[in-house]
């Protein structure tokens, strides 16, 4: 099995925005690498799927980022019989960081994930392929409270952007078909109201980083302390790993000293626990939590 890539526009109405989506998926069809940007991926471009009733990922990237540094996993999924969306979150993107930090972009991040969800239902090279539901939401950093919010959690924030710093409620919409979630290295400081996780039903797999100073390991504790099924929760803590350490690892001429998200803590062996990882991840989703 190969992996196909097709990439298309999704319009965000609220946010007067055109976000762009690529996503993998199995074909028969050969591989050719392929550069994206600063990375390379081996895919079929615009292949047919192949397969029917396939499973649907999102993947959410974190703050600032892009949706191709989890261009690895994505492949894995891909290749384990998944189809994988990943949309990048204008305003809060490597291209367009515009709404960093914002009340708005947090309210903006999950809808951009059910509205993928709908245009890759739409889209008609997939349709006839991927089943509707369940759907599984991947995310990194700001990415896993994306997928935590999309899943049913009530966030509130204090930024920058709202007066005297007060803490509003941000208003989200859950998608009921989000029934199973990956945690990378969560960012949860906006579910600290008693409640905010109560809602969210999902299976979860989440991975923190036993060095990790941008979200500790409190961070996970809100999650298990606060979703409804704490039971239904693998938490794994990497050793050695840093806040980084779940995004792919970065080409050389990315990674240096003065570009942190190619960093590790001394001894870290990213690509090798990568492997790891994403071997991980795919049985999770493939027992469905």
């Amino acid at each position: 099995m190969t992996v196909g890539c097709r990439s298309f526009a999704v319009r965000d109405a609220v946010q007067d925005v055109t976000l762009p989506v690529w996503v993998l998926y199995p074909t028969s069809v050969p591989e050719q690498a392929r550069a994206f940007g600063p990375f390379t991926m081996a895919v079929a471009t615009d292949a047919p799927v192949l397969g029917e009733d396939l499973p649907l990922v999102v993947i959410s990237h974190g703050n600032n980022g892009s949706p191709l540094t989890h261009r690895d996993t994505a492949i894995a999924l891909a290749r384990a019989g998944f189809v994988v969306a990943m949309p990048e979150h204008l305003g809060n993107s490597r291209s367009d960081s515009t709404l960093a930090g914002t009340a708005a972009i947090l309210a903006h991040r999950p809808r951009h994930i059910s509205l993928t969800i709908d245009a890759v239902l739409a889209d008609a090279t997939f349709r006839h392929h991927v089943r509707p539901t369940p759907v599984s939401v991947i995310g990194h950093s700001i990415g896993a409270y994306t997928a935590l919010a999309v899943a049913g959690a009530q966030p509130n924030a204090m930024t920058p952007d709202q007066p005297s710093y007060a803490v509003v409620p941000v208003s989200v919409t859950a998608d009921a078909r989000v029934s199973t979630l990956v945690l990378l290295a969560p960012a949860c400081g906006w579910f600290t109201v008693p409640g905010a996780l109560a809602a969210v039903q999902a299976a979860i797999l989440m991975y923190s980083g036993a060095q990790d100073h941008v979200t500790p390991l409190f961070h996970a504790e809100l999650v298990r302390s606060g979703v409804a099924h704490p039971e239904r929760i693998q938490h794994v803590v990497v050793p050695g790993a840093g806040h980084h350490a779940f995004q792919t690892p970065f080409p050389p001429g990315m990674t240096r000293p003065d570009f942190p998200p190619s960093q590790d803590p001394p001894g870290f062996d990213r690509p090798t626990f990568h492997e790891q990882m994403n071997a991980e991840i795919v049985r999770f989703l493939q027992n469905g939590g």
